[in-house]
C-alpha cells in the first residue's frame, strides 16, 4: 500500500508531503485544482518518462518520493532478480534534473526506468480511461478468467513444460537441419577420412621414412664412405687403430714415471677401446649394406602420399594431418549417428507435447467451469450501476496451437441492451460503460487475488447520484482487502471514504500553487456540502452532507 508521497518542484507544486492510510481514500477538489498534477507526479515515481516541462522551477531539480508497504505482494523474488535490497517499507525516488535527465532509486539503489516501471505496475494500478481500454485486450480477459479459476500454479506448470517442449522442438529442428547439411558432405568426408586412414599416419613417421629413403637412395655413396672409413681405421700399416695401439704401448711405459703420465695412458687406452668398437660397427654396417630397389620405391610412394596430403590439407606437420583425420572421424560418426539422435529427439518432443496438452486441458477445464458464474456475477453487479440489461457472452474454444497461457481461444462479447447483438467490447461499449465494467471486474478480482493499490481517476463521471452511490459501495467493499483511492466530483462517493483529501490551489501574488491535505470530520462536512450545493452552504446541504457521512459509517448494502 502507498504510505507516503512527497513532491518537490513539480508542475504547480512547490513542496508537498502527505501520508496515506489503509482502506478507502477519496480525493476531491475543484476542477483545475491540481488532481491531475497529483496523478502525474505519482506516475513519474512509478516509471513514466519525464521532460523539463515537469519542473516548476527549471533551475532546480524535481524530486518525487513515495513509500510503499510491500510485505503482502510476494516481491522478494523480483527484488533479488533486479539486484535490489528488499525492504517491507520500500522507498522509491525519482529525480528530474534541470538539464532534462532523470534518475530513479529504489531503497537508495539506482535503477533503470524499465525496472522502476515493472515494479510500479506491481504496486499501483492507476485506473484511467487509457487503463480501462485494457479491458478490451484479450490478454487481460484471460487474466480475469484465470484469476477466478485459480489457474496461477497451473499456468506456471504449463509455461514450464511449454518451455521444455519448445526447446525440444528447437533441438529437433537443429538436428534435422544438421543431418540435411551433413549428408551433403558425408561422401566427401568419408573419402578424405579413408585417404588419411590408409596413409597409416603416426607421430614421427615422416622423419623415419625420410631417413630410410635417404639411406637407400644413396647406398653406393654410403658404401664408399664405409669402406674408406674402415680403411682409415684398420689398415695394418697406417691405420688409426694400429698407430693408437703403438701409442698406448709407449704411454704405458711412460706411466711408470708419474701419475700424470698414467692418466694420459688411461685416456688413450679408453680411446683405443672406443675406436676399436667403432671400427667393428662400421664393418657390420658395411656387411649389412644392401641395395633394395623395391623398398626404395615403396618409401618413395609413401612419402609422396604424405606430401600430397600435406599440400591438399594445407598443413606442414604430420601431427596436423592426424588431427584432421580425427576431426573427420568425428564428423562422419556424428552424421552416421544423427538418425538415432533424431529418433530420440522426436520421442522427447512427442512426450513433452503430451505433457503440455494435459496441463493445457486442465487449465481449459478450470476456465470453462467458472465462465457461467463470472458472467452472472458481472451482469448482476452491473444492474444497479445503470446497466440493467447488460449481458456477456464469454466463448472459450480450443486451438491446435500452444500459446503462452494455454491452447484456448477466448471471445469476450458484450451487449448493453436487450435484443442487441453481441460484439467485441471495444466496438459496442461506451467509455462510461467500460469504466463501470472494469470497476466490477476489479471488485471480483479483489476476492481472488492480492491486487496492488488501485486509484480510480473520476470513474464516476457522467453517472447519476444513485449509480454513483452503488459504485462507491463497491469501492468501499474492495477496500476491506486492499487500499483504494478514488478522485471524484460526486459527494455520494466522497462521503464513502474512510479518509478524504482535498486538492486545492493557493494564489500568492503572481504565483499559483497546488496542495493537498487530509480533511478533518467537520471539514469533510463542509467540503461535501459545497459539492452538493455550492460555496453558499445551506442548512439542507449541511444536513445532507452529515447524512451521507453517517451512512458511510454503516454497513455497505
Amino acid at each position: 500500500m502507498l504510505t507516503t508521497l512527497s513532491i518537490k518542484n513539480y508542475a504547480l507544486i512547490d513542496t508537498l508531503n502527505v501520508e496515506f492510510k489503509e482502506g478507502f481514500t477519496t480525493i476531491t477538489g475543484e476542477t483545475g485544482a491540481g488532481k491531475s498534477i497529483l496523478l502525474g507526479g505519482l506516475a513519474l515515481v512509478l516509471g513514466k518518462r519525464a521532460d523539463l516541462s515537469s519542473l516548476k522551477n527549471e533551475e532546480e531539480k524535481c524530486v518525487i518520493e513515495a513509500g510503499f508497504k510491500v510485505g503482502h505482494y510476494n516481491l522478494k523474488g523480483f527484488f533479488e532478480e533486479s539486484d535490489l535490497d528488499y525492504e517491507e517499507l520500500t522507498l522509491i525516488r525519482r529525480e528530474i534534473l534541470p538539464g532534462g535527465k532523470s534518475r530513479a532509486f529504489v531503497n537508495d539503489t539506482p535503477v533503470r526506468l524499465d525496472v522502476l516501471s515493472s515494479l510500479g505496475e506491481k504496486l499501483i494500478d492507476i485506473h484511467s480511461q487509457h487503463q480501462t481500454l485494457k479491458l478490451t485486450e484479450n490478454e487481460f480477459q484471460f487474466q480475469v478468467i484465470d484469476a477466478v479459476a485459480g489457474n496461477e500454479k497451473h499456468l506456471k506448470e504449463y509455461r514450464k513444460v511449454l518451455k521444455a517442449w519448445t526447446n525440444a522442438v528447437r533441438n529437433l529442428d537443429a538436428l534435422t537441419k544438421q543431418q540435411s547439411e551433413s549428408i551433403k558432405e558425408l561422401d566427401y568426408n568419408q573419402f578424405l577420412l579413408q585417404e588419411l586412414e590408409e596413409a597409416g599416419l603416426v607421430p614421427g613417421m615422416l622423419e623415419e621414412l625420410e631417413s630410410e629413403y635417404e639411406q637407400l637412395n644413396n647406398i653406393e655413396s654410403i658404401g664408399e664412405y664405409l669402406v674408406h672409413s674402415s680403411q682409415l681405421l684398420g689398415d695394418e700399416r697406417m691405420g688409426v687403430i694400429r698407430n693408437l695401439a703403438e701409442l698406448k704401448a709407449v704411454l704405458q711405459k711412460l706411466a711408470a714415471y708419474g701419475s700424470g703420465f698414467k692418466t694420459i695412458a688411461e685416456r688413450v687406452h679408453s680411446t683405443h677401446i672406443e675406436l676399436d668398437d667403432i671400427y667393428g660397427e662400421i664393418q657390420r654396417k658395411e656387411e649389412e649394406l644392401e641395395a633394395d630397389p623395391g623398398r626404395l620405391e615403396e618409401l618413395h610412394a609413401k612419402l609422396q602420399k604424405i606430401y600430397d596430403l600435406q599440400k591438399k590439407h594445407g598443413v606442414i606437420e604430420i601431427e596436423e594431418l592426424i588431427q584432421i583425420r580425427e576431426d573427420l572421424g568425428v564428423k562422419v560418426r556424428v552424421t552416421e549417428n544423427l538418425g538415432e539422435d533424431i529418433e530420440k529427439a522426436q520421442s522427447l518432443v512427442a512426450k513433452l507435447r503430451e505433457e503440455v496438452m494435459v496441463v493445457a486441458e486442465e487449465i481449459s477445464d478450470r476456465r470453462s467451469s467458472v465462465i457461467g458464474n463470472l458472467k452472472a456475477n458481472m451482469e448482476n453487479a452491473l444492474k444497479p450501476l445503470g446497466m440493467p440489461d447488460a449481458s456477456f457472452d464469454i466463448r472459450l474454444s480450443k486451438s491446435d496451437s500452444f500459446f503462452t497461457n494455454g491452447s484456448d481461444v477466448l471471445e469476450f462479447l458484450f451487449a448493453a441492451n436487450k435484443g442487441s447483438a453481441y460484439n467485441e467490447l471495444k466496438k459496442v461499449a461506451s467509455g462510461g460503460e467500460l469504466s463501470r465494467i472494469m470497476l466490477v471486474i476489479k471488485a471480483i478480482l479483489a476476492k481472488y487475488m492480492q491486487l496492488p493499490t488501485i486509484m480510480f481517476d473520476e470513474i464516476d463521471t457522467g453517472v447519476s447520484g444513485e449509480v454513483s452511490t452503488r459504485m462507491a459501495a463497491i469501492m468501499q467493499e474492495m477496500s476491506k482487502t486492499m487500499q483504494v483511492f478514488t478522485i471524484t466530483h460526486l459527494p455520494q462517493v466522497a462521503a464513502r471514504g474512510n479518509t478524504q483529501f482535498k486538492v486545492y490551489k493557493e494564489v500568492e501574488g503572481e504565483t499559483t500553487r497546488s496542495n493537498i491535505r487530509e480533511l478533518a470530520q467537520e471539514e469533510r462536512v463542509i467540503e461535501i456540502a459545497e459539492m452538493l450545493g455550492g460555496k453558499d452552504i445551506s442548512d439542507s446541504a449541511r444536513r445532507h452532507a452529515v447524512e451521507l457521512l453517517d451512512q458511510a459509517l454503516g454497513p455497505v448494502e
